[in-house]
């Protein structure tokens, strides 16, 4: 969309931008600009409103009561749930301007208005608008009016959370079922009538005009980011709630048969283990797992489902060929209450098509190393827009290095989607997903662009290494069976913690191959039910300031997350960190050609 200029302003403002309001509401206040995309989750501390993200331009910027300015969200699915933390308490945005609709985002602040009557205005101006804010210092939000200004102004009274004295009316224009009225007029209860009013908001923000059937859903609303979240979970439970489809729940936020051995504070593992029994207690399976296409019912080609988490609905869509949206947490659950989802996006044939062309160069000697770095790096060129990666033609990825590459995509972009030439099932004839006379515009990576991000996912600046980090996402048994081969008959250095996260199906598997018990004799911790992004101390040794992964995605989280500096690599290089105590730091085969780079980072 975009916005328009409407007339000069007298005094010190600029033009006066007009745009979509997606949550009404006044605010102003100081303006925090980046021109790039913020994943809340792993990104913005929920209690402390500091932006934690180490590789993001607002890092250690603070969101309280400024006017926020992001082109949209990106990253985890989770994002909605940190932003309605913030809005349960005095750390959130007193506004948010984006330069494109942002689902994640705005579904947050609908959620808070409904839980805690707390809100920000959200608004959505387009790109080229979006450019002017650039260098602004202070801002203005009035429905869907935004007005800037160069300096602060003579009568600014900067304004925090908006506190709500009753519910905005509810009304839908879109076309409903029978069934689809019965649950908005509380046929079925009080949780399936307020799901559905969420489903249907949404959905008109996304430009839907009907609704369709999902045949399961996958749910990321079960992480423990707060006692907001809680709170969410045990009302719909209170309300009645009972799912509709079939459901499976993502990793939760502690292992829940062991947290206590493992030394997490009850404060944190108590409402962090109710949270997922509050989910179960709607219907949903217990699986704990942000691997849900490991399972057994991982949906087949064209299915349309719900799923959260943002790995697995890139997974799911691209690799799977299922059919979903990036859907936000707490709007996963709602879909699973009624059964019904938006019609729009990733749903229809027409809205999965590439938009942009990454061609690479020639490579040579790849290892899973390169998976997840050229995930991450494409993530970065994409934004929101859907990729048609050519050049693996020849490479044949495996489904872990699908994994890989996909967790990190969806780590530094916004889209749920991406294309591999040959590879993936809609582009194995490249021309399926291209718009008829379509010509995309074109990216050309090269082998200095990919050390580039190397470089940026390695910040580590000491070799020592504390901990292995494995399994983000979890850990299939073909990962476990080439992990137990590496560790086979060597022995761990004694200062290097090694371990691994999975889901309890694929350890259960993995215990009857024998792979759990050489893997154990190592000196590895096998954890199951939550994930390295939910991971802290002691799991994280306190006396450790490096870790070592083969997560694209946990290296990019972890220095806000928990702290430490990171080294990136293969698996195998972990495992031989794992057994001298030191990071080698040589690089992969597949980089050694590459061009010399300005300012190296990393040795």
């Amino acid at each position: 969309m975009s916005a328009t200029v409407e007339r000069s302003l007298p005094s010190a403002a600029v033009d006066l931008l007009q745009g979509r309001s997606l949550v009404a509401g006044r605010a102003e206040g100081e303006l925090l600009f980046a021109d790039m995309g913020l994943s809340f989750w792993g990104g913005v501390d929920p209690f402390s409103g500091e932006v934690i993200d180490r590789h993001h331009p607002l890092s250690g910027q603070n969101l309280a009561g400024r006017v926020l300015a992001i082109p949209s969200g990106r990253g985890s699915c989770t994002g909605s749930s940190v932003m309605m933390e913030l809005l349960s308490g005095e750390h959130a945005p007193s506004a948010l301007v984006l330069a494109e609709v942002d689902e994640i985002l705005t579904l947050g602040v609908l959620v808070a208005e409904l839980l805690f009557q707390r809100s920000i205005a959200v608004l959505c101006i387009g790109h080229e608008a979006f450019a002017q804010l650039r260098g602004q210092a202070y801002a203005r939000v009035d429905g869907e009016r935004l007005q800037l200004y160069p300096q602060r102004p003579a009568d600014a009274r900067p304004t925090g959370v908006a506190s709500l004295a009753e519910q905005r009316p509810f009304s839908t224009q879109l076309s409903l079922s029978e069934d689809d009225q019965a649950l908005l007029d509380g046929a079925q209860g009080k949780a399936a009538q307020v799901a559905m009013q969420l489903v249907l908001r949404m959905a008109e923000l996304q430009g839907a005009s009907e609704l369709l059937d999902v045949t399961q859903a996958h749910i990321d609303g079960c992480i423990y980011t707060g006692s907001a979240s809680l709170r969410f979970a045990e009302q719909l439970v209170a309300w009645g709630a009972s799912v509709r489809v079939p459901t499976t729940l993502n990793s939760i936020s502690v292992d829940q048969r062991r947290w206590r051995a493992l030394g997490i504070d009850a404060a944190f593992g108590e409402p962090a283990s109710a949270l997922g029994d509050a989910y179960m207690a709607m219907g949903a399976q217990l699986s704990f797992t942000c691997a849900p296409y490991l399972l057994d019912s991982a949906p087949s080609e064209g299915e349309q489902i719900v799923w959260a988490e943002s790995n697995a609905v890139v997974y799911a869509n691209s690799v799977l060929g299922a059919k979903t949206l990036k859907y936000p947490d707490y709007l996963d659950i709602c879909i699973a209450l009624t059964g019904r989802a938006p019609k729009v996006g990733c749903h229809l044939d027409e809205q999965r098509k590439a938009a942009l062309r990454i061609e690479l160069p020639a490579l040579d000697g790849l290892d899973d190393a390169f998976y997840p770095l050229l995930g991450y790096h494409v993530g970065l060129l994409c934004g929101s827009r859907i990729p048609l990666i050519c050049g693996l033609e020849r490479a044949q990825p495996t489904l872990d290095d699908l994994k890989a590459f996909g967790a990190a995509f969806a780590t530094s972009s916004a889209a749920p989607l991406f294309h591999i030439a040959g590879v993936t099932p809609e582009a194995r004839d490249p021309q399926r997903v291209i718009h008829s006379g379509a010509t995309l515009q074109t990216e050309q990576v090269s082998h200095a662009d990919l050390r580039r991000s190397w470089d940026e996912l390695n910040s580590a600046r000491e070799a020592r290494v504390g901990l292995i980090a494995l399994g983000n996402p979890h850990f299939s048994f073909s990962e476990f069976a080439h992990l137990a081969t590496l560790c086979a008959g060597r022995t761990r250095h004694p200062e290097v913690s090694l371990v691994i996260t999975s889901g309890r199906a694929v350890l259960e598997q993995a215990r009857a191959a024998g792979h759990a018990a050489v893997l154990e004799a190592f000196g590895a911790t096998l954890l199951n039910d939550t994930c390295w992004c939910m991971l802290g101390e002691p799991v994280v040794p306190t006396n450790s300031s490096t870790l070592m992964t083969n997560s694209g995605k946990y290296a990019h989280y972890a220095p806000g997350l928990v702290g430490r500096s990171v080294h990136f690599a293969s698996l195998a290089e972990c495992i031989e960190a794992a057994c001298s105590g030191q990071a080698s730091g040589r690089l992969p085969r597949w980089l050694q050609p590459a061009f010399p780079v300005e300012n190296p980072t990393h040795v």
